[in-house]
């Protein structure tokens, strides 16, 4: 948790990658879930913007399943509503990271979806203003005492 909250508190888009596997999904999205920890923190930690990649579409209990893809973005969309991020910004794209599948182009394994690939969804992300005109603020990781 520590590198997590690290790494979002300098962030301008959060990737937050879900398991599609039966059992898997369910685990991470249940009330301690990981998912759930994780998105909560992004959002707490002023990451506005987030990318939802529905991972492992190609195991053996989804098998790039247009149901199960619809079945997760459902659930998920839900959650990160009532975190506070906005459903219709969210962007939800079905991906494998082993094979690569949507991931830097669009796959022939999901053609029934019609979003960007994981890539073209990074570069469509817009950079939060920054209030150059207020005073600077840094992210403290640790406070040592001299002495």
């Amino acid at each position: 948790i520590k590198n997590m909250i690290t790494g979002t508190s300098q962030a301008d888009v959060a990737i937050l990658v879900v398991a599609s596997g039966t059992g898997e999904f369910e685990a991470g999205i249940a009330k301690d879930g990981q998912t759930r920890e994780h998105a909560l923190l992004a959002f707490t930690l002023g990451v506005k913007q987030i990318i939802v990649a529905v991972n492992k579409m190609d195991d053996k209990s989804v098998m790039y399943s247009e149901s199960r893809f619809n079945e997760i973005v459902s659930e998920v969309s839900g959650f990160l509503a009532k975190v506070g991020y906005k459903p219709k910004k969210i962007k939800f794209v079905p991906i494998s990271g082993w094979t690569g599948d949507n991931m830097l182009e669009k796959s022939p394994n999901t053609p029934w979806y019609k979003g960007p690939c994981l890539l073209e969804a990074l570069d469509e992300v817009k950079p939060p203003k920054r209030p150059s005109d207020k005073p600077l603020r840094l992210p403290l990781q640790d406070v040592y005492k001299i002495g």
